[in-house]
């Protein structure tokens, strides 16, 4: 499990990078690079890591489900994952 602060950076970027997307389009748009370099760097969806939502583990993250491969694996087994099910043959 990630530590509190982490996961609590990652959602104040979150915000941030919200906050900022109609005003960064239109900079952009316009080719104004310097008042772009002016807004806080936190803004930039570049910075945003994919993480866990349940854990924030930040590696083996499988987009499709927005969980790490350690909490799908454990919900899969467990059946709280609608249509998934345990290989065999």
């Amino acid at each position: 499990m990630a530590k509190k602060s982490v996961t609590a950076r990652q959602s104040k970027r979150e915000r941030m990078v919200a906050q900022y997307a109609e005003k960064r389009a239109a900079l952009k748009a316009a080719g104004d690079y310097a008042a772009l370099d002016e807004l806080p760097k936190n803004a930039s969806p570049v910075r945003l890591k994919n993480r866990c939502q349940l854990t924030g583990r930040p590696k083996g993250y499988m987009r499709y489900f927005g969980i790490s491969r350690v909490m799908f694996r454990d919900m899969a087994l467990n059946g709280k994952i609608p249509g998934v099910k345990k290989a065999s043959w």
